[in-house]
Order: C-alpha cells, then sequence, then structure tokens
C-alpha cells in the first residue's frame, strides 16, 4: 500500500492546486468587475469591453489548465501501476473491476483535492485582496468574499481527476495477465506512433488552432471580440499539441541530449526519449504547461500594459487618471496570477518528475546488473533532467511569447490610440527568471527519488511489482 498512498498524496497536492488556481482566477474577476463598475472614466471607454472578455477568458482558462495538469498527473500515477493491476488480474481479478476500483479512486481523490482547494483559493484571494486595500494598494470598494462562479472550477477537477483515471486505467484492458509477469508496461515508439485516429486529430488540432490564433490576432486590429476567437485558437492549437506530444516531445528531447556529451549516461539519456516516447512526453508536458502558463501570463501582461500606455499618449482625450488606477489594480492581479501558476506548475513538475523516477526501479535496477554504478546511474537521470529542462522550458517559453502576445494584440489592437499590429513585449527579466526556476526544480526533483532508486541493490530493484 505505500505506493498508493505516495500516488494519493501526489494527486491530492496537484488537485488541490488545480482547484485553488481556478477558484483564484475566478475571484480575480470578480474584483476586476468591482474596479471597473466603480471607475465611470473606465466605464465609458473600450477598457471596460476587453476587461470583461479577459474576466471571461480567466474561467475557462481555470477550468482548462486545471484539466490538463490534473490528468496529466493522473495519467502518470495510473501508468506506474498498470503493471502492479494486471498482476492482480493474473490472480483472477477482471479488468472491468479493476478499472471500476480505479475511477473510483480518482473520483475520491477529486473530491478532496478539490474541496481543499477552492477552500484556500478563496482565503487566499479574499485575504489578498483586503491586505492589498488595507496597505493602499487598491481602491477600498466592496470586493466579494465568494464568487459563486467557484464552483466550476471545483466541479472541473473533480471530473477531469475522474476522467483521467478512467481513461489511463484503459490500458488494463490492453494488457493480458501473462504479460504483467514481464518487466515491460510502456508501449514502445513503433506502437506508439501507429495511432492514426489520435495523431490526425492532433494535427488538424494543432493546425487548425493556428490558424484560428492567426485569424483572431487579424480580428483585434479592428474589434476587441478578436481575442475570444484567438482565445479559441491557442486552447484548440495547445490541445493539438498536447496530444501528439508523444510525437513532438521526444525529438526535441533527443536534440537537447545531445549536447550532453557523448558518456554511456549521456547517450542513455539522449535515446531515452525515443525509447519510451509515452514516459517522456508525460514527463515534458507538465513541464511545458507551467513554463508556458507562466510566460503567457508575463508576456500578456507586459504587451497590456505597453498597449494602454502607448494608446493613452497618442488619445489622452479618450482616457482619464481614472484608467492609471486601474491598470496598477489590473497588473497587480496579473502579477499574483503568474506567482500563482507557477506554484502550481513547480509543484506539478516535483510530482511528476518524482513519480516518473520512482516508477523506474526496475530499469534503473537493471543497468546496476548490467555494471552501471549508483554514481553512471544518477548522471544518467541529471543528464535526463538537463535535457528536459532544455527541451521543455525552450518549448515553454517560445509558446508563451506567442500565446501571451497574441492575447494581448488581439484584446488591445482596436481601441483608441492603439498603434495597430505591434512586436512582443516580452519581460526578459521575469522570462530568465523563470527558466532558473525551472531548471532548479527540475534538476532537485529528480535528484531525491534517484538517490533512493539508486540505494536499492539491483536484486531488489529487479523484484519490485
Amino acid at each position: 500500500m505505500k505506493g498508493p498512498k505516495r500516488d494519493h498524496v501526489a494527486s491530492l497536492v496537484v488537485t488541490a492546486l488545480s482547484a485553488a488556481f481556478g477558484v483564484g482566477l475566478i475571484q480575480a474577476t470578480a474584483i476586476l468587475a468591482t474596479v471597473i463598475s466603480a471607475d465611470d472614466i473606465a466605464s465609458r471607454s473600450s477598457v471596460q469591453l476587453a476587461l470583461a472578455m479577459v474576466a471571461a477568458v480567466f474561467i475557462m482558462i481555470a477550468v482548462y489548465v486545471g484539466s490538463i495538469v490534473t490528468a496529466n498527473t493522473f495519467a502518470t500515477i495510473i501508468a506506474g501501476r498498470t503493471r502492479t493491476i494486471a498482476l492482480v488480474r493474473l490472480i483472477g481479478a477482471t479488468a472491468a473491476a479493476q478499472r471500476r476500483a480505479v475511477a473510483k479512486e480518482g473520483l475520491a481523490v477529486g473530491l478532496l483535492g478539490s474541496a481543499l482547494g477552492a477552500v484556500a483559493g478563496v482565503l487566499l484571494s479574499a485575504g489578498g485582496i483586503r491586505l492589498a486595500a488595507a496597505s493602499g494598494l487598491v481602491p477600498q470598494l466592496d470586493y466579494p468574499v465568494v464568487d459563486p462562479l467557484i464552483v466550476l472550477p471545483a466541479v472541473i477537477v473533480v471530473l477531469s481527476t475522474w476522467a483521467a483515471s478512467w481513461v489511463g486505467s484503459r490500458r488494463v484492458l490492453e494488457v493480458s495477465p501473462m504479460q504483467a509477469t514481464g518487466a515491460a508496461v510502456e508501449a514502445p515508439r513503433e506502437v506508439v506512433l501507429r495511432r492514426p485516429v489520435r495523431n490526425a486529430i492532433a494535427g488538424i488540432l494543432g493546425v487548425g488552432g493556428a490558424v484560428i490564433l492567426a485569424a483572431g490576432v487579424a480580428l483585434g486590429l479592428v474589434s476587441p471580440f478578436g481575442f475570444l476567437v484567438a482565445f479559441l485558437g491557442g486552447i484548440t492549437s495547445f490541445s493539438g499539441i498536447v496530444l501528439a506530444a508523444h510525437i513532438v516531445i521526444p525529438p526535441i528531447l533527443r536534440a537537447a541530449g545531445r549536447i550532453l556529451g557523448a558518456g554511456a549516461p549521456a547517450r542513455l539519456a539522449a535515446e531515452s526519449g525515443l525509447r519510451h516516447p509515452e514516459r517522456s512526453a508525460r514527463t515534458a508536458i507538465g513541464l511545458v504547461i507551467g513554463v508556458t502558463l507562466v510566460t503567457t501570463f508575463a508576456v500578456a501582461t507586459q504587451g497590456y500594459l505597453d498597449m494602454i500606455t502607448r494608446s493613452q499618449a497618442e488619445s489622452p482625450e479618450s482616457y482619464g487618471g481614472g484608467v492609471d488606477e486601474l491598470l496598477v489594480v489590473t497588473v497587480g492581479i496579473f502579477s499574483a496570477l503568474i506567482g500563482f501558476s507557477a506554484v502550481t506548475a513547480a509543484f506539478g513538475m516535483i510530482n511528476t518528475l518524482s513519480l516518473s523516477v520512482l516508477q523506474r526501479s526496475r530499469e534503473l535496477g537493471l543497468l546496476r546488473a548490467l555494471g552501471f554504478t549508483s554514481r553512471q546511474v544518477r548522471s544518467m537521470i541529471v543528464a535526463e533532467s538537463i535535457q528536459l529542462t532544455v527541451a521543455g522550458v525552450g518549448f515553454g517559453v517560445v509558446l508563451g511569447v506567442v500565446y501571451g502576445w497574441a492575447g494581448a494584440q488581439s484584446l488591445l489592437g482596436a481601441i483608441e490610440g492603439s498603434p495597430g499590429l505591434v512586436w512582443p513585449s516580452v519581460p526578459w527579466m521575469l522570462v530568465l527568471a523563470v527558466i532558473l526556476g525551472a531548471a532548479i526544480i527540475t534538476l532537485l526533483a529528480a535528484q531525491f527519488p534517484a538517490r533512493r532508486a539508486t540505494r536499492v541493490s539491483p536484486v531488489a530493484a529487479l523484484a519490485v511489482d
């Protein structure tokens, strides 16, 4: 039971953080709405419409991110327990019964984690805004304590956790009881690539989403409603990337791994992504999601601030002093969301990386039995962490800059005094901090489980169920 208990802790942390992030986003929209409604000058400009659409999109972001992060973590957990579940089938249990048990477990974890996260999100947002008001950072207004819409992300986290556990347990139906006595539970590259329906859907979503995103940016030059089109394109294209992660991520990991040298640990690390594409994709996509999310918020916030400032300078008669106060509040809320999304992404990455390394005890034991020393095994894991950092952070930053720029451009391209199409406003110091933070988290998250795994003797590791 030690493994499932550890899995429960990991999944509870992620579901709670996902729910808290969603609740925080919705509370932030309520705070923005309160500030907008109290500002007569802002309410007469197109800034109000822009911020109202941002508020609506926040809700959808909360739902989407909560679903993706939770589903990815739970899929990692289920993948690590597939062999154990199949062994239970070997002694008489049916696949249907095992699927029901896993789905029930996912539902219970989702309910508890969502409740804890919702409470934490309400307390943090309510306490934060009142502290900011007391210190004079935001105006003294009648801010809502609880927005009824917080039920939405809480319910979505529960449903996504349950759905991830059910979909992940489908692998039980594909593994026969006799195959459970083998060591390999991850599908090889040849099998993963032969999924024409999934791959076709991923391609349609990715390419189609990119086209919709570009159309949203173009529409944003004449109407702020282009923001909604761009958001749809961003969600669609990123969904395609997540769905095709088993194809897109391994080559990127391999290319990043080639910079690590020609030693045996480095070569094994470089080829690891291609040997087990699904495992590599699950591990890397968590980092990509986190970096993309933080970078998107950072670039969108900087672009929002720069474009409003330029527009105010070009057309001062359309703006007033109240807009400056509104900008301070909005940027402050966005900054808090950047920090919260960074924490959510960090815990998600730590859980996924730790579980991935711990679930490889048999593989690491085999390397030890073939003559690898503990130091060489740890070197291989560190090399894998480095290539994961290079690939995941690089890919995430590129996506985040594109999505953040598209969001700000499509939202404010048509406001009074807008300069039209502009280059992305990238806060490079914040991006560098994201890169450094992701690198440190990735390396540390892999060290502790790696040290634990290499302390086990080769015979004991190969006997792990």
